[in-house]
């Protein structure tokens, strides 16, 4: 009598894990990913055309001559080398005599008024930052409330700043005429724009009122990744409304407020459409709402080397703030101090 035999295979041994334990890495094929620079290089001629040429040709100029009338020999020269004249011209408020030497510039001239825009940004970039800042961290806490109304709130909120900065300083010119709103609401009779102190205090409303829905949109990303049992836990522990505050959400927050901070600051150290339009620079006698960015556009007009010069010297501020900021604010937003360095 035979017996069946079980002609099955035998099961395949299992193939060896790799070393590490991990999953087995494919094995790169020659010649793999050797076209990635081609689809990079688009970007990157596009961002050497629109970002780097500008500064690099702006930096060029800004040590040129312009072209024009010799005042000596009474001579069209077509202009040359400057060096740092263009520079000094601003920074050390430095202006030709007839003799061939050097004294500072009169009060009115180009080169003392530098001196006026840098204080009057500085201004508009502390007031209305600081001003924004909190009004901005308000909103944004009303806003992450439970209630009922909460969604159109927020859509009405952030109406102003959907509203072209052009529109906005047409209704606030009008806002502050002679006999415009604010002028009945308050029962004066102020010429917003012709006195210095009243036309900076209308540039700084109008951007406060345009720009503070900004912040209060990051600042309420930042209130919605806290979880409530934080709170709930801090209140059970006996914890005041002003403790939570100073000690979950502020710290929590911070990023988010770091971010908003940054972006508003390098926002208005360039600011030019709204005070333009508002008072055009002016502001009763002098250039008392001239921002630097206001001072290139008029610089211009006169010549394009000491407008270069001044653009790059706008432009370095800028970089410095900025740099403050990521360097000294946001190396460790993220609670994770990096050490060893």
């Amino acid at each position: 009598m035979t017996t069946a035999v079980d002609t099955a295979p035998a099961p395949a041994a299992p193939s060896p894990a790799p070393a590490g334990g991990g999953r087995p890495r494919r094995r790169l094929l020659r010649g793999e990913g050797s076209g990635a620079p081609l689809l990079v290089l688009p970007t990157v001629v596009l961002l050497g055309i629109v970002i780097v040429y500008p500064v690099v040709r702006g930096v060029w100029m800004s040590f040129q001559k312009d072209p024009g009338l010799d005042k000596a020999t009474g001579m069209f020269v077509q202009g040359g080398t400057a060096g740092f004249s263009n520079y000094t011209h601003w920074l050390l408020q430095q202006c030709a005599v007839a003799s061939g030497g050097t004294t500072p510039c009169p009060s009115g001239n180009l080169g003392a008024e530098f001196w006026v825009a840098v204080g009057v940004t500085v201004f508009f970039t502390v007031a209305s930052v600081s001003i924004e800042l909190v009004l901005g961290m308000w909103f944004a806490m009303i806003m992450h409330r439970s209630f009922k109304g909460r969604g159109l709130l927020r859509a009405s909120v952030l109406v102003p700043w959907a509203i072209p900065t052009a529109v906005t300083a047409k209704l606030w010119f009008f806002i502050f005429d002679y006999r415009g709103v604010a002028n009945r609401l308050l029962g004066t009779h102020l010429l917003w724009m012709g006195d210095a102190w009243p036309a900076r205090f209308a540039v700084v409303i109008a951007d406060v009122w345009k720009t503070t829905p900004f912040i209060a949109l990051l600042l309420l990303a930042g209130l919605q990744v806290i979880p409530d049992e934080v709170y709930e836990a801090a209140k059970m522990d006996g914890a005041s409304a002003w403790q939570r505050f100073t000690r979950i959400t502020l710290p929590l927050v911070r990023p988010a407020l770091v971010v908003a901070v940054l972006f508003r600051t390098l926002d208005v150290l360039r600011i030019f459409d709204l005070p333009w339009i508002l008072t055009g620079g002016g502001g009763g006698s002098g250039h008392a709402t001239t921002t630097l960015s206001i001072l290139v556009v008029q610089q211009i007009r006169q010549g394009f080397s000491s407008a270069a010069a001044l653009s790059t010297i706008t432009f370095l501020l800028i970089f410095a703030v900025a740099f403050v900021f990521v360097k000294f604010l946001g190396a460790n937003v993220a609670g994770t101090p990096e050490e060893g360095r």
